[in-house]
């Protein structure tokens, strides 16, 4: 029978299922180490006919964890994980990370074509908690098409008494065009692996085609047109912010990543007790 169901590891993870498919896997208490600014991910993310979408760990950047939503730079303090870029001196290992902690679910439910999954967490730094967070992540399945959608809602509350300011390496003046953070999808390495054939591609709202095109570019919807290894099935990813056009962090060949940034090029500011809301669909085709 085509519906979703559940499967709890209590204390670290919980996986959503259309039927005997596995969809998703949410690590909600990560084990890894603090220079990968640990927080909860998506991994493994598959597509209905069963190809893994997402990378974990890669070895060129191991701080990429499958789907996750991060922070770059927030007041000095590293939610992304890695090395610090900073104007004065590059990328540099420091002890500035922060780490996402789970505080409680407020909501875990299938019935259907249809999941929620809905929890509160803490965005913790040595100086203290900077955020409270509650999270949602919707689920519909489509069976007919092949396709299923995620739906990212977050709410993320300035608790620290002051007024914070995010950032990345491009609005503060360390990199330009690496203007990467927010919610951050790092794909299997072959997606976009076009080898010369057209039909693997990047496009996005406006007539935008390649990643020239599509990098930086404000649009609402961003998609991936791709191809799996071994199994040589194809599958489409639609990215697409809710609220209106954001500017897309994009990388193909080898390095396939989109990310949703919060803010571009100039640092955000977020005022003590107000509220920072990203809201976010990605949809993954099987296609035949």
């Amino acid at each position: 029978m085509n519906t979703l169901r559940l499967q709890h590891e209590e204390g670290r993870a919980v996986s959503v299922f259309a039927g005997d498919q596995l969809l998703f896997r949410y690590v909600h208490v990560s084990a890894q180490p603090l220079k990968e600014s640990p927080k909860p991910y998506l991994h493994p993310l598959n597509s209905l006919a069963g190809d893994t979408l997402t990378n974990f760990r890669p070895n060129d950047h191991p701080w990429h964890h499958g789907l996750a939503f991060t922070l770059t730079d927030v007041s000095g303090f590293n939610f992304w994980g890695g090395p610090t870029c900073r104007p004065e001196d590059g990328y540099k290992w420091r002890d500035d990370h922060g780490e996402q902690r789970h505080v409680a679910w407020t909501k875990l439910a299938a019935a259907g074509n249809v999941a929620t999954l809905a929890h509160t967490l803490e965005w913790h730094t040595p100086k203290g908690v900077l955020f409270r967070e509650e999270r949602t992540l919707g689920v519909m399945a489509n069976f007919d098409t092949q396709t299923w959608a995620l739906h990212w809602q977050s709410r993320l509350v300035n608790v620290s008494g002051r007024e914070l300011s995010l950032g990345n390496p491009h609005s503060a003046g360390g990199k330009p065009g690496s203007h990467y953070t927010g919610l951050t999808f790092r794909g299997a390495r072959e997606l976009l692996d076009d080898h010369l054939d057209p039909t693997i591609k990047i496009i996005a709202e406006g007539g935008r085609e390649g990643l020239e095109a599509v990098h930086g570019a404000a649009a609402r919807w961003m998609e991936w047109h791709g191809q799996l290894d071994e199994t040589l099935r194809r599958v489409i990813i639609r990215f697409e912010n809710n609220s209106g056009p954001l500017h897309w962090f994009v990388r193909r060949n080898g390095y396939p990543l989109a990310a949703f940034p919060v803010q571009f090029d100039r640092n955000l500011a977020v005022p003590a007790s107000a509220a920072l809301e990203i809201d976010h669909t990605l949809t993954f085709t099987a296609l035949p």
